[in-house]
């Protein structure tokens, strides 16, 4: 069965991956993205693109009364940690006061099932594996942002027959295999994507965020996901929510830590070389480690991923990185 699916955000770097993957399966994909942060390149030349800012109620209601889609998947945000930081106004206007103007117009008009992108960095620092019942502890303004619009999508499902699938991503890194789609930014925060410029030649050096947490080598540590697992996640979501209409929370990860200088050590093995790094100060509001707990969702859909590599992970972001760099 194809479905018609709405997509905020999906010409950035994981709602353009989700895109394709769902084109590739024959569905239908609308794509609504203001294009500050997303790239029209990365659009599947199948789905139609609306240019439009989430909150512009005429736009999206036209749209949305248009369409009569079957179900929106909400990825539309900005996702820059050391910003919210600077401007954290900036961050619950965009994430939070945006999405709710968005997320009424859909409910207006019955468009009442939703999968939204949200965070791991709503867990805080966590001393074991997070769940997905553990208490919130956003540690900046961004992850704040991504709670607060989930806890409204929470109790808005309370008063209306709205059903759900939150997923709380951690770090999503790789590129699409065929290379359509992947990372492109100018301020970009994530290890892997820096240390993959640093190793093209785009950037000199590669700073490490501190080397003092109380972590066995010093360095945070991360569970990185592949962004072809992460959009195979929202795939068969898109397809469950659409079959059972029930709402659920999913942890989106490996439950694997690795730190910085674990993800280093693995890119210099690859490249041959060592590429250049020095030590910084600890970026505020960073948590010192955060790893999945992602049993719920393995059982639930008796899912295996298929990417859990890390050697895979910085391959294909290095060969994205190298594609930029010619067509860029």
């Amino acid at each position: 069965m194809s479905l018609k699916i709405l997509l905020t955000g999906g010409a950035g770097y994981i709602g353009s991956h989700v895109a394709h993957l769902l084109v590739d399966k024959g569905h239908s994909v609308s794509i609504i993205d203001s294009l500050i942060t997303g790239h029209k390149r990365l659009v599947p030349k199948k789905a139609k693109l609306y240019v439009c800012d989430i909150g512009d109620k005429l736009k999206v209601s036209k749209i949305i009364k248009q369409q009569k889609f079957d179900l929106v998947i909400h990825f539309a945000g900005l996702i820059r940690v050391d910003e919210s930081i600077k401007k954290p106004k900036k961050y619950i206007n965009y994430n939070y006061e945006k999405s709710k103007i968005f997320l009424n117009i859909c409910f207006k008009h019955e468009l009442n099932k939703i999968i939204f992108s949200s965070s791991a960095s709503v867990y805080g620092n966590v001393k074991k594996k997070a769940s997905e019942n553990d208490k919130k502890n956003p540690l900046n303004p961004y992850a704040l942002s991504k709670l607060k619009t989930e806890n409204f999508i929470i109790q808005k499902s309370k008063k209306k027959p709205i059903s759900y699938t939150i997923l709380r991503y951690f770090n999503v890194a790789g590129a699409d295999k065929k290379l359509r789609t992947g990372l492109i930014t100018k301020y970009s925060t994530h290890l892997i994507k820096i240390a993959c410029e640093v190793a093209v030649g785009k950037r000199d050096k590669l700073i490490i965020n501190g080397d003092d947490y109380d972590t066995d080598d010093g360095t945070a540590v991360r569970d990185y996901i592949h962004i072809s697992d992460l959009a195979e996640i929202h795939y068969i979501c898109v397809k469950d929510l659409i079959k059972n209409k029930k709402s659920k929370i999913f942890n989106c990860g490996y439950g694997k830590g690795v730190s910085v200088k674990e993800v280093l050590k693995t890119l210099n093995k690859i490249l041959g070389f060592n590429i250049p790094t020095i030590i910084g100060k600890r970026r505020f509001g960073d948590s010192k480690k955060v790893v999945a707990n992602s049993n719920k969702l393995y059982k639930y859909f008796s899912w295996k991923p298929k990417h859990n590599n890390l050697k895979l992970i910085l391959t294909t972001s290095l060969k994205w990185e190298k594609k930029l760099k010619i067509f860029l």
